[in-house]
């Protein structure tokens, strides 16, 4: 059987994404893993192939996917940063707009079918935002691409143990409570579950979190979780869906018996998993009918260039979706 191939979103060529996905693809030749292609400007790459030491040539790919060859390291051009402009280490507009057109290039080699999943490496939002293009987040902007609405596409973080899907994300808390429907918490849900089954997990059991501490405390610190959390659960069970909550987020993360859990908003998802795994999280974006993950880090601006970045979170990345896609467990 033929390895599985994997696209690679450079992510911000002025970050450390470049630098970590060469030191992640010179690591998987060596041990025979997935077959990575990169897509990103040819000379952010080779820039890194210097640092790196490997006798890996840069092979440019067009079109349809050649066979696999030793001793080489398959790059999908995109010809997005201009040159002047890829300085290591500086957050810039171009810089910003070049992330996107990777991603964009890297979905669309994945959308005829050239690769069976896709990875990127991290975004500066702050970048991307200078570039012009609205920006919350892969998630949302995978969503753009794949013609899904953004509220049906979400992000899992795996790491230490956990899987945590979030209903909201990058906004401010009070915006993010304020749109919070059954409907939006169940989307998320059913999500969820479905990832779930593809890591092999045929019944997955959900834990949900309480918007307010204690999921409210039966109406003493409001009614918030009577009116939306409670009928999103309800609805999940009527689906078929097991599901333990709400509850109070401290309570439940204590389960051993939940194979995935869903939390309101970004904090509340995210500080359990970078406690956990740090820097080694990695993020699922679901719902928008790619495989896809990314790193649970950001883009390292004050290392970028340096050649001490580490590929490990990008390399659990790229184990996530290949178990994904083979259907086993993770």
């Amino acid at each position: 059987m033929s390895a599985p191939v994997v696209a690679v979103a450079i992510g911000d060529p002025n970050g450390i994404g470049p630098e970590i996905a060469v030191k992640a693809a010179v690591e998987l030749a060596r041990s025979a893993g997935p077959r990575l292609v990169l897509v990103g400007d040819p000379f952010v790459v080779r820039a890194y192939t210097g640092q790196v030491e490997t006798k890996l040539a840069l092979r440019e790919i067009a079109g349809v996917l050649p066979p696999p060859r030793d001793g080489t390291l398959d790059v999908l051009p995109v010809a997005a940063l201009p040159p002047a402009a890829f300085c290591p280490g500086k957050v810039l507009a171009e810089a910003g707009r070049a992330t996107v057109a990777y991603l964009e290039a890297a979905v669309s080699f994945v959308r005829a079918g050239q690769a069976q999943a896709l990875v990127a490496c991290p975004h500066s939002e702050t970048a991307v935002n200078a570039g012009g293009i609205r920006f919350a987040g892969y998630p949302s902007l995978l969503a753009r691409l794949a013609r899904v609405p953004e509220d049906r596409v979400f992000l899992m973080l795996v790491g230490g143990g956990l899987r945590i899907v979030h209903v909201t994300l990058h906004e401010r808390l009070r915006d993010a409570l304020a749109r919070l429907t059954p409907e939006l918490v169940e989307a998320a849900g059913l999500a969820a579950a479905e990832t779930l089954v593809r890591f092999g997990i045929q019944r997955p059991r959900l834990g949900m979190f309480g918007i307010n501490p204690h999921a409210g405390e039966g109406g003493l610190f409001g009614r918030d979780d009577e009116l939306i959390t409670v009928p999103a659960a309800e609805r999940l069970r009527a689906a078929g869906i097991a599901v333990e909550g709400p509850l109070g987020a401290d309570l439940l993360l204590m389960r051993k018996d939940c194979d995935g859990f869903i939390a309101i908003y970004h904090d509340q998802g995210h500080i359990p998993i970078k406690l956990l795994a740090g820097r080694n999280a990695a993020a699922l974006t679901i719902g928008a009918g790619l495989i896809f993950s990314s790193v649970g880090h950001g883009s390292g601006f004050d290392i970028a260039g340096q050649g001490c970045a580490d590929p490990t979170a990008l390399l659990r990345a790229i184990a996530l979706v290949t178990a994904m896609d083979s259907r086993n467990d993770f």
